[in-house]
């Protein structure tokens, strides 16, 4: 890998924590959870995976998915991150988990 891409992966993680830190969403449920009287850590691991494109590649599911459809590249994403999807929401040829 690149050096390039590697400071665009750090990138992408920095802006991931800074969303994170600067949700208002998040900061008033740790609030909420601190008035219960508790301590809040929150720990997240994201996890980032590439595959590289050559020219000569077309991703037909990405340019031919329908709107609010899921293409193999979304489900994969979602299992990475442990959820799974109904069968009615997944791509054809594949098999809910």
């Amino acid at each position: 890998m690149n050096v390039k891409v590697k400071q665009l992966i750090q990138q992408l993680g920095e802006a991931i924590r800074e969303s994170v830190s600067d949700s208002e969403s998040i900061s008033g449920v740790v609030q909420e959870i601190r008035e219960q009287g508790f301590d809040v850590l929150l720990m997240l691991e994201a996890t980032i995976g590439l595959n590289e494109v050559s020219e000569d590649d077309t991703d037909t599911d990405v340019t031919e998915a329908e709107p609010g459809s899921f293409t193999q590249n979304d489900v994969s994403f979602l299992r990475s991150l442990r959820i799974s999807l109904p069968d009615s929401e997944m791509p054809q040829g594949e098999g809910g988990s």
